[in-house]
């Protein structure tokens, strides 16, 4: 795999082919600008227009879009390209993963502010100008997140929203619960990452890296933990919904086993560098995995495995029925009716279960 990378500038009046070695962005201390906002690309010509689109619609106008091109065989590239505003700018690498693209954005982003969204992913207007007010506010926080709202794989709202614990987050929370949710919620000081960083010659040359490439999957959480283990910063989130997440049946999530294995490993990680952390709360912890990819499974139609895995959470800890009783019971009876049920049934109840949800959401919000 090569370490060479190429970015194409896309500047209006210039060649569509404009090149440069990469090098040239890397480190420009001295040409900080407000936010980078880091997009990895890999095959999502479907969405990748309306993803940069949520971008360039944003209130608060100062940032660079960096699209990184992680091996795309489709036509995302020229999608791209297509843009003439001269802050969107394409990084074409050899395939490395998720983490790989995003470490890759943020050597090359100037931004005192990084903010990462996922090509599937789509933002609120109002999201990168609401975020650096909070963090401007608040220079302890390293991390600002939000809550999100979800949309099917057309598009389509759910009428559901994602809302994490926002304030007085601990260690415990990010391994337990992972408040942050996504990989498009987060808004992060450059200095989070620069006290993160190590050093590694995995592709031949020594490089930074912040995401462990190692992780094709469960790359998030490895690195929320390492920050909030390993670093003073703390994580704080904003009451609104400014993220719209895509849930995908057909993507990693939907492979349950990998991203079980995946989070195992972060584990074992966390544990070289927090023994005590990882050795008094690993059971909640492996429960509250549990149940999330239980979650998973009934969204993928996989009823059989989302029965097993809620069984296997609530033996592993029982005690999370006590904390979250809610969202335990409901993760369970879900599981259990469409493992019973005719599916024509239960598709039925589905859809009214997410009407009668959608209608209280909007109700709360106004």
């Amino acid at each position: 795999m090569t370490h060479d990378f190429t970015e194409t500038y896309r500047m209006s009046g210039s060649a569509p082919d404009c090149k440069d070695d990469g090098r040239s962005r890397a480190g420009k201390v001295h040409d900080m600008m407000p936010v980078s906002v880091i997009i990895p690309m890999y095959n999502v010509e479907t969405t990748l227009a309306a993803a940069i689109d949520s971008v360039l619609a944003q209130t608060f106008r100062d940032f660079e879009v960096l699209v990184v091109n992680d091996g795309s065989s489709d036509a995302s590239s020229m999608i791209c390209q297509s843009y003439e505003d001269t802050r969107v700018h394409e990084i074409r690498q050899a395939n490395r993963g998720l983490a790989g693209a995003r470490n890759t954005g943020i050597r090359h982003a100037r931004g005192r502010y990084l903010a990462f969204l996922d090509a599937d992913d789509l933002w609120e207007p109002d999201k990168l100008e609401r975020h650096l007010e909070h963090l401007e506010q608040n220079p302890g926080v390293g991390v600002s997140y939000c809550q999100s709202s979800f949309m099917d794989d057309a598009g389509r709202p759910m009428g559901l929203q994602q809302k994490p614990k926002l304030s007085g987050v601990t260690t415990v929370d990010i391994l337990c619960r992972n408040p942050i949710g996504n990989g498009s919620a987060a808004v992060i000081r450059r200095e989070v990452f620069e006290d993160i960083a190590f050093r590694d010659t995995l592709y031949g040359v020594e490089e930074d890296f912040y995401f462990d490439e190692s992780f094709r999957q469960s790359e998030d959480i490895e690195c929320w933990i390492r920050i909030a283990a390993s670093t003073d910063w703390r994580f704080e989130g904003i009451d609104r919904p400014l993220t719209w997440y895509r849930t995908n049946a057909g993507g990693l999530s939907a492979n349950l086993e990998a991203q079980y294995e995946s989070w195992n490993r972060a584990i074992v990680k966390a544990r070289s560098y927090a023994p005590g952390l990882i050795d008094a709360w690993v059971d909640r912890a492996r429960a509250y995995q549990l149940r999330y990819l239980a979650r998973r499974a009934v969204h993928s139609r996989n009823a059989g495995v989302a029965v097993a895995l809620m069984h296997r959470a609530l033996r592993t800890d029982a005690r999370i029925l006590l904390l979250e009783p809610g969202r335990t019971l409901l993760t369970l009876g879900t599981a259990w009716l469409q493992y019973l049920l005719p599916r024509g049934l239960y598709q039925q109840l589905e859809a009214l279960a997410m009407s009668v949800a959608g209608a209280f959401n909007r109700r709360a919000a106004a």
